[in-house]
């Protein structure tokens, strides 16, 4: 089931030795006040921990949607391709 409270979720897929490429999501939610994402840091950060892990990112895309609930606000979710190097 997922978290919906979470700032951000994405798999863990990396942590397997031998992969030559990982898919990766972050959500990413907009700001309650003003604009621009409130999390931009957790796409960050994932980047970063790829590239640690000897990844280079290769493709991303996002999409984005709307939330209808009480102070849901909007998201948009980054989907990311990386390769070994």
């Amino acid at each position: 089931m997922s978290n919906y409270d979470d700032a951000s979720t994405y798999s863990t897929a990396s942590g397997n030795n031998g992969l030559q490429y990982v898919v990766l999501q972050v959500t990413l939610k907009e700001k309650f006040l003003g604009t621009g994402s409130g999390n931009l840091s957790a796409l960050e950060d994932v980047i970063n921990a790829q590239a640690a892990k000897g990844y280079r990112l290769h493709t991303i895309s996002t999409a984005s949607a709307q939330s209808g609930g009480f102070l849901g606000g909007d998201r948009i979710q980054a989907t990311m391709v990386f390769e070994k190097l």
